[in-house]
C-alpha cells in the first residue's frame, strides 16, 4: 500500500467530531423544519376555517357588494372590501364596513375583544360575533389578513336626521 497512509489518531477525532457537528446541524434543521411546517399547516386550517365563517355566517351578504344578488358568485380576491349600500332605520344610516380594511388595523388579540364586546349599530348582527368561539374568531381574523388589504373605506355613520345618498334600503320601524 504504497502511497497510502493511515490517519492518526487526531485526524479521526476531527472527522468524527465534524460529523458529530454536521448531524446535530442536521437534527436541529430537521426539527426547526417540522415545526415550520406544523406551523404552517395550523395557520392554513385556521385559515380555511375562516373562510367557511365568512361563507356560512354571512358575512359576505353585506360586506362584499353583489355576492347575495349573484348568489355568492364573486371572486374571492373581492369579498368583505365593504359597501356604499346604505342601511337607513330609526338608528341613522350604516353602512357595511370594509373588514379588509379594519382587522387591518387591529391584533387578533384586539379584534376578539372587540368582536365579544362591541354592540355595532344594525343590521350588524353583533350578537353573532359575540357569541362566536375566540378560535373562531381567531379563525376569521387570520382568514382575514390572509386575503390582504382591498377597497377602499366606506362612508361614515350618519344619524338618523340626515338623509343618506342613494342607494340604501330603508328599514321600516318596528312596532313595540
Amino acid at each position: 500500500m504504497i502511497g497510502k497512509r493511515n490517519p492518526s489518531n487526531r485526524e479521526l477525532r476531527t472527522r468524527k467530531d465534524l460529523l458529530l457537528v454536521a448531524s446535530r446541524h442536521a437534527a436541529c434543521a430537521a426539527f426547526f423544519m417540522s415545526a415550520k411546517d406544523a406551523l404552517a399547516e395550523s395557520v392554513a386550517k385556521l385559515v380555511e376555517r375562516g373562510r367557511y365563517l365568512v361563507k356560512i355566517a354571512g358575512c359576505n351578504d353585506c360586506h362584499t357588494p353583489g355576492y347575495a344578488r349573484t348568489g355568492g358568485k364573486i371572486p374571492e380576491k373581492d369579498w368583505l372590501v365593504g359597501d356604499r349600500l346604505g342601511w337607513r332605520g330609526p338608528w341613522g344610516t350604516t353602512y357595511p364596513v370594509n373588514l379588509r380594511l379594519y382587522i387591518g388595523n387591529l391584533s387578533e388579540d384586539r379584534w376578539v375583544e372587540v368582536a365579544h364586546t362591541a354592540q355595532f349599530r344594525p343590521p350588524m348582527p353583533w350578537f353573532a360575533l359575540r357569541d362566536m368561539t375566540k378560535q373562531d374568531l381567531r379563525a376569521l381574523y387570520r382568514f382575514i389578513r390572509y386575503l390582504g388589504p382591498a377597497g377602499e373605506s366606506v362612508p361614515a355613520y350618519l344619524p338618523p336626521d340626515q338623509t343618506p345618498r342613494e342607494p340604501y334600503i330603508l328599514f321600516p320601524e318596528v312596532p313595540q
